[in-house]
């Protein structure tokens, strides 16, 4: 079905692993356009519950944009990246079912953009994320000037986009980059951790609290007031609403179905 990417639906699980080791998962037009249909279609399967987003190899979750791949494409910069990286990140973004990225080494460039794009980061401590645009005289792209000041604030985000120094896992996590640190051995069963946790969640409750927050640096107070009303409206007539109200007042635990 994909080139470039490995991929496995099974029980409320999407797994995608971007499929270029040779070259640390660079991103070519190609792949960057098979995530984007792969997220799509997850929205679209209510089976799926979760996604986890990762690369092949040991040493790489992506190396950003194959330099080479690009300058061969014709297309300019703006081009590449409003036909393939902004829908992209959008599609991560905007899809209502949480995105966890198993950093399983290096993400430099739009790969470092394309794993904060993810709503959990949980990496192995050897693992780094560097926004290197600037040592080839670019500026981040692939969302990075949205993502890395609401994180970590202006100052820090400003230091780490225009020195591309290199964050380690462990730092990354002070910093609030990302959401945790593991030795490579437990990278693995981390994740399964919040799979299994975020598999079992009621999955419409965990998309409107995607949606929302999305909208909050955006919208001053009575926008958000209203929001949270909608969609709080709009959950409350959904099983897992009903199956977790039943649970509380029964005093038991809810079985989740994500409907």
């Amino acid at each position: 079905m994909y080139q470039n990417l490995l991929f496995n639906n099974s029980e409320g699980v999407l797994r995608i692993s971007l499929n270029r080791p040779a070259v640390h998962n660079a991103l070519t037009l190609d792949l960057i356009r098979e995530i984007t249909d792969a997220i799509q279609e997850a929205g679209d399967d209510s089976s799926v519950r979760v996604i986890v987003l990762t690369g092949e190899g040991e040493k790489a979750f992506c190396s950003g944009a194959d330099l080479k791949a690009a300058m061969e494409s014709g297309k300019s910069a703006g081009e590449m990246l409003r036909d393939g990286y902004n829908p992209m990140i959008e599609a991560i973004r905007n899809i209502p079912k949480p995105v966890i990225c198993r950093l399983n080494g290096l993400a430099v460039g739009a790969g470092c953009s394309l794993a904060l794009a993810c709503d959990l980061i949980i990496a192995s401590e050897d693992s780094y994320l560097s926004q290197m645009f600037v040592q080839i005289g670019l500026m981040p792209d692939a969302g990075a000037s949205f993502f890395l000041p609401r994180l970590l604030g202006m100052a820090r985000a400003f230091e780490l986009a225009s020195t591309g120094r290199k964050v380690y896992a462990p730092e990354a996590v002070q910093i609030g980059l990302i959401n945790k640190s593991v030795p490579k051995e437990n990278l693995d069963a981390a994740v399964e951790e919040a799979v299994f946790y975020y598999r079992h969640a009621p999955t419409k409750a965990i998309g409107a609290i995607k949606k929302v927050f999305n909208q909050s640096f955006e919208s001053n107070l009575s926008e958000i007031l209203n929001l949270e009303m909608e969609n709080q409206d709009l959950l409350h007539k959904t099983q897992d609403a009903a199956e977790g109200i039943s649970s509380f007042l029964q005093k038991k635990k809810p079985d989740y179905q994500g409907k």
